[in-house]
């Protein structure tokens, strides 16, 4: 059997890329992944959130040693101590870090050259909807402005085009199911 020469456009090792895309053709049970995110409350605004393990492939991934740690507040305007970046913000940043990623590495396997990257995004907030005191105002975003500036001998038609494979571009502009639980656990120290 011969091992194919790997090769690496915009960081991305395109040969790993082909037979990972060639396997879940082969078996689509291979591309289903669960992620996984544990959050605690610390006090106010400021809560941690640990993301570690996850399911893909085909079974339980286990190669993270320690989980990531992820600090979110709100900044002092809003009541909080600015210990991380608040919940908003890093739905900015996800959907950011998505869209390039998508765009890169679908530009990868068409073989597309990147040199360069930057995304600027813009979010509005009527924070009247959050709050209760206007039915009418939305609670989430009202609009999201994505600015991509990016060096490469690609369009910017066929760039945009790829950026939009990102899963959560996806999540954000069509509805996601999302179900709720809230478990009520007993304080053992006050006895309720």
């Amino acid at each position: 059997m011969q091992t194919a020469t790997a090769q690496t456009i915009n960081g991305v090792d395109t040969t790993r890329l082909a037979e990972t895309v060639k396997l879940m053709k082969s078996d689509s049970s291979l591309a289903k992944f669960q992620f996984r995110c544990r959050n605690h409350w610390n006090t106010a605004g400021h809560n941690t959130s640990a993301i570690q393990d996850f399911y893909g492939a085909g079974a339980e991934d286990m190669t993270r040693t320690s989980p990531f740690i992820v600090e979110a507040d709100e900044p002092s305007l809003l009541l909080g101590t600015d210990f991380g970046a608040n919940p908003a913000e890093y739905l900015l940043h996800a959907l950011a870090a998505c869209m390039t990623t998508s765009m890169v590495y679908h530009a990868a396997a068409r073989g597309i050259q990147i040199s360069s990257v930057q995304c600027t995004i813009q979010g509005d907030i009527d924070l009247r909807g959050f709050l209760g005191l206007d039915a009418s105002v939305r609670k989430g975003y009202q609009g999201i402005r994505v600015v991509f500036d990016v060096q490469s001998d690609a369009t910017a038609d066929a760039l945009a085009e790829l950026a939009l494979f990102s899963p959560v571009r996806d999540c954000l502009t069509n509805p996601v199911p999302l179900s709720l639980e809230v478990r009520k656990t007993i304080d053992a120290q006050a006895g309720k």
